[in-house]
């Protein structure tokens, strides 16, 4: 029997444990959502759901996410029911180490498969998702052309410049300067110049180093704030990354590039969405970039998300800004995945 999983789902060899997903990507980066094959998760509230699949369901992530039915850089979607006004669905998203609580390219995907499967009212034009997201409601726009629907933008959650500054000692790497943005998930964000390196350094020596400062930052940074760790839930209170820069930070025509670390050294292929709010919201408390001016990101891929600051606001004290942040998912096929009783890999594994 595979271990891990709970042994009343897995039947026998003629009734295996089966899902289904549709498999997309933006920007490279994957998105799979899980259609058909999870079992109902209980909770009042989605953070609440968030903690039940950390404690009680993370076999499955396993076998969703890692080696054989996916890899070291998999992402995929567990949507669920919402609960809070004016959302149309909610989801979960999970990786290679655990559950985000915001992920801007999979909500630019998933927002576009909720329009063509119906989960919304299709609109010509624009058609508006309402996307709970565990840091809280996603405004989502979708462009729909002669009933199809294509690219994307969201309006983020509040987002902020968390320390600006920050000094932390990096093992290999000496004392590095950083700062820490939330765009729905806290990020360390510097320039790789800061390491010694550059956008152009192989991806292993970036993956390395951004490792080492989120590893140094968790350990040396407070995410304290007056009232909670976060203004509005602990849950969301953890440094989820590193993001890597070409320090080309003030507003430009010209993209600037990036490259996240994220979870268990895993390499988003897609600029990242909630890495871009948290640029954003760090640019704008720098008076980097004004109001409604368009900022395009680009990713180790080439493919680009743009981003805006649309409006400004307060969270628990702390001045917050919305960012509007866009790009395209695309559709990559549909899949059923299977385990057989018999089958001792079959339950998820990584090759380290």
């Amino acid at each position: 029997m595979p271990p891990g999983l709970p042994t009343d789902l897995i039947l026998s060899d003629r009734q295996p444990l089966r899902f289904e997903t549709v498999e997309m990507h933006t920007g490279g980066e994957p998105v799979r959502i899980v259609t058909a094959g999870y079992p109902e998760i209980p909770g009042d509230t989605l953070l609440a759901k968030r903690r039940h699949v950390q404690t009680h369901l993370d076999a499955y992530r396993r076998f969703l996410m890692l080696e054989p039915r996916g890899h070291a850089d998999m992402y995929g979607v567990i949507p669920v029911r919402p609960d809070l006004p004016g959302a149309d669905l909610a989801v979960l998203f999970m990786h290679n180490e655990g559950y985000s609580t915001m992920c801007g390219h999979a909500t630019l995907a998933v927002a576009r498969w909720a329009v063509d499967t119906g989960q919304v009212r299709r609109r010509e034009g624009v058609t508006r998702v309402g996307l709970q997201c565990p840091c809280g409601l996603v405004e989502v726009s979708v462009a729909v052309e002669n009933g199809r629907a294509g690219a994307a933008w969201f309006d983020s959650v509040p987002a902020f410049a968390a320390a600006l500054d920050v000094g932390v000692e990096v093992p290999g790497y000496g004392a590095v300067t950083l700062d820490i943005g939330y765009g729905g998930a806290f990020y360390a964000i510097l320039p790789a110049q800061r390491l010694g390196l550059t956008m152009d350094s192989p991806v292993a020596a970036l993956t390395d180093a951004a490792w080492a400062v989120a590893e140094a930052a968790r350990a040396q940074v407070s995410l304290a704030y007056p009232d909670a760790s976060h203004p509005d839930s602990g849950d969301l209170a953890f440094l989820y990354g590193t993001i890597l820069t070409d320090g080309a930070d003030a507003w430009s025509e010209e993209p600037t590039r990036n490259i996240c670390i994220f979870a268990e050294r895993q390499v988003d292929r897609s600029p990242t969405g909630s890495g871009v709010t948290a640029r954003l919201a760090l640019q704008q408390a720098r008076g980097q970039i004004a109001a409604g001016q368009v900022r395009r990101f680009r990713s180790i891929t080439g493919s680009e998300f743009t981003g805006s600051v649309v409006g400004t606001s307060w969270l628990g004290g702390v001045p917050a800004v919305t960012a509007r942040v866009g790009g395209k998912g695309h559709y990559a096929g549909r899949c059923e995945f299977l385990l057989e009783a018999d089958d001792d890999l079959g339950g998820g594994f990584r090759v380290l």
